[in-house]
């Protein structure tokens, strides 16, 4: 005869749960943790400017004597006004932020146009056509320098800031157009169906209907291409051979000979170097996260 047992009340174990204050402490913890992790990892990143700028400011004497870690003896600031007169840094700022700016303006312009017709024009053979976009953006420099340099010297382009703007348009709208065309693939039809039947045509779309809602994503294009082109040094090096079209990458190169390099006026060189670009960075900011977040909502 069988026989059930039947559990009483008593019997029942209810399974522990954890409490709100217990997961709270937990989440706040890994948290903190989280956080001096990426405190470590933003001063290691610090170590090289902090370098440069205490080597900026040391005497080659102190240099030669003491090392690159050592404290300086006097407040050198002759390496500053060195680099400054030699390379006449307020023409390679120029030289820099007309390519970079002619770059970013025309790269935006480029792709939004190669975009439009790919995502929402509905070319045909459009996925082949992106995925030469992508393949030509993961093309190495070194491999486009010889015919690029045999094209520039053949219609008369070399050694003129234009050869370069148009190099990097080329380049930078590579990426452009395949990020955009990603993106404009998804638009929401709705949208163009309405605009279609209020009799607007395809100019009116691109400016009225798509250029408003890609206006976020097309200012982060924006910085990227001017900083990616401001960076640049390979093909402003060949292209660029004359000192008054140099670029400010090309520039802080020039101070280093063959056989002699004068590490504090370098590092000063590095070092003025990096403001207009810190700067850009400050004053675009918040464009710059506003779009990144505008993409992420959407």
């Amino acid at each position: 005869m069988a026989v059930t047992l039947i559990p009483t009340e008593s019997a029942v174990v209810t399974p522990l749960r954890s409490t709100p204050s217990r997961d709270r402490h937990r989440r706040g913890a890994a948290r903190w943790v989280v956080l001096a992790l990426v405190t470590l990892a933003a001063l290691a990143m610090l170590v090289p400017f902090a370098f440069m700028l205490l080597n900026a400011f040391k005497s080659p004497t102190d240099y030669s004597s003491g090392g690159p870690l050592s404290w300086p003896t006097e407040f050198y600031t002759k390496g500053l006004r060195t680099y400054w007169t030699t390379v006449n840094f307020p023409l390679k700022v120029w030289n820099s932020a007309l390519i970079a700016g002619s770059v970013a303006v025309l790269g935006v312009v480029v792709s939004l146009l190669n975009a439009y017709a790919l995502g929402i024009g509905r070319v045909r053979g459009r996925l082949w056509i992106v995925g030469l976009f992508l393949l030509a953006n993961m093309l190495p420099q070194e491999a486009l320098i010889y015919p690029l340099y045999y094209v520039a010297k053949e219609i008369g382009l070399y050694n003129t800031r234009l050869s370069v703007i148009i190099i990097f348009t080329v380049i930078q709208s590579a990426f452009g157009t395949y990020l955009l065309a990603s993106v404009l693939s998804t638009f929401p039809r709705s949208l163009l169906e309405a605009a279609a039947l209020d009799g607007a045509g395809k100019w009116t779309v691109l400016w009225r209907v798509v250029f408003p809602n890609l206006r976020p994503t097309l200012a982060v294009l924006l910085i990227f291409f001017f900083i990616w082109t401001w960076n640049e040094f390979l093909i402003p090096l060949v292209m660029l051979i004359d000192n008054q079209t140099q670029t400010i990458p090309v520039a802080l190169a020039s101070l280093q000979g063959d056989r002699l390099m004068d590490a504090p006026t370098t590092n000063a060189g590095a070092l003025i170097s990096l403001v207009p670009a810190i700067l850009f960075f400050l004053i675009f900011q918040r464009t710059l996260a506003r779009g990144i977040t505008a993409g992420a909502e959407k």
